[in-house]
């Protein structure tokens, strides 16, 4: 179990260029989150609507919609068991906010171990926002902050402020500066899509009104690579995400399965200008570094380590698609699955202990995780049609995955351990190979 030791706070953050500050009281150490607990016990929590405090009508509204919001936001990671308003001994209609005001045995006698409250000023398109975090049983404040934006920053305010909540409870930020690319086929088309971590506001990226597949991020989230036939055969583009530009590879053959090396502008692709579809280290711009496998098999779908000092892929040297680890620096190469005579899509956890892949048994496609060593091979999907295409989100906490088990296939997503399986998703057609963005910085 991770221990957290949170000293008395008094921090200016900042967000979207509007920030003030508010003094955090002191808190003893605590044990909340093991976040490698394949049973881990969610936290009751209790997020009571906001306080108004410019008592009129916009706060009002704001008031019960950034409650919902931060509720929302951090159900979304799983590590919490969000609290029926309904079962609230507090009066909803004028919450207390502070430490000095709120009856903490209202909230522990309800069986809340977390409470967020938060306090909300409106004029016109200017919003003040105070949130805080208080454990009940000790009656103390974890996290307080103060911030200051527009109404379109929102959002923006209720991720960062969960991120800090899952920085205290976890020591990680948690996804909530992450994207989701994917692909979306309607019409005979597939084209690369991208949303943020929970699905909200899908948009296209790729227009080539023909077939764009793989999408990848680079390790700093500004480069998405992906191959696309819209010059009429299987190309590599590597393209700036925000500015849309890049390099195309066009080389004999097929392009595919990019994977960029982490922390450098280099990614793995396979190739198959050879003859043999092999892997190959690119630049950004992409120039052939170097061929990084050589066997008479099939060698496809690269995936680094953390550290980029290995590669996992699938290969058909044994004579069906397995896994195999290769140390760049050594050239070692081992296998890594033995069960099962069909596995492949692997992704390296962020995390580096294990690695989550699809495999084929009886005609039918789920998800497994493996550790680096070959052990602890675990199922994380049974009896919900085919499911595959698995990535990690950047703390290694949730999977993304896309299934047909609804009929068509959409995205969904899962916790590291299989649970919580939901739809991240909505949109017409079939939606396929998934991919989590690192968290971006400096948006």
């Amino acid at each position: 179990m991770r221990k957290l030791n949170i000293t008395k706070i008094l921090t200016v953050v900042c967000l979207v260029g509007f920030m003030a500050f508010l003094p955090a009281a002191g808190a003893e150490e605590y044990e909340y989150i093991d976040i490698s607990n394949p049973f881990l016990r969610k936290i009751p929590t209790a997020i009571p609507r906001f306080k108004n405090m410019s008592e009129n009508k916009k706060g009002e509204v704001l008031s019960v919609k950034l409650a919902d919001s931060l509720s929302k936001t951090l159900a979304f990671t799983g590590y919490f068991k969000m609290l029926d308003r309904g079962a609230f001994l507090a009066d909803p209609r004028n919450p207390d906010i502070t430490a000095a005001r709120i009856n903490f045995r209202n909230w522990t006698v309800i069986g809340s171990e977390l409470l967020l409250t938060g306090g909300v000023a409106a004029d016109d398109d200017y919003i003040e926002l105070e949130l805080r975090m208080f454990d009940t049983f000790q009656e103390k404040m974890i996290i307080g902050k103060r911030y200051k934006g527009r109404e379109s920053n929102l959002r923006q305010i209720i991720q960062r402020f969960c991120g800090e909540v899952m920085f205290h409870l976890t020591g990680t930020r948690g996804v909530f500066n992450s994207r989701v690319a994917f692909v979306n086929a309607e019409g005979g088309v597939k084209e690369i899509f991208i949303s943020e971590f929970d699905g909200y506001n899908p948009r296209q990226f790729t227009t080539d009104n023909d077939l764009s597949l793989f999408p990848a991020w680079s390790s700093d989230a500004k480069w998405l690579a992906y191959t696309s036939y819209a010059r009429g055969k299987p190309d590599l583009y590597i393209m700036n995400i925000k500015e849309k530009n890049g390099a195309v590879v066009t080389r004999k053959g097929i392009l595919i399965t990019p994977a960029w090396v982490p922390g450098k502008f280099e990614l793995a692709a396979t190739l198959s200008f050879s003859g043999d579809q092999e892997i190959y280290l690119l630049t950004g711009r992409g120039k052939i570094i170097k061929r990084l496998t050589t066997s008479r098999g099939i060698d496809v779908e690269p995936t680094w380590s953390p550290d980029g000092k290995k590669m996992a892929f699938v290969s058909k040297r044994s004579g069906t698609p397995q896994i195999y680890i290769k140390n760049v620096v050594s050239d070692r190469v081992r296998r890594l699955t033995f069960e099962g005579r069909y596995n492949t899509q692997p992704n390296w956890s962020p995390r580096g202990h294990s690695i989550v892949f699809s495999t084929m048994q009886l005609g039918r496609i789920d998800i497994y995780t493996i550790g680096v060593d070959g052990k602890d091979l675990r199922r994380l999907t049974e009896d919900q049609g085919d499911n595959e295409a698995p990535s990690w989100s950047p703390d290694g906490s949730l999977i993304v995955f896309s299934s047909n088990r609804e009929g068509i296939s959409k995205i969904y997503v899962m916790t590291a351990f299989g649970t919580d399986q939901r739809r991240l998703i909505s949109l017409p057609g079939a939606q396929t190979s998934p991919k989590w963005s690192p968290n971006i910085t400096n948006q």
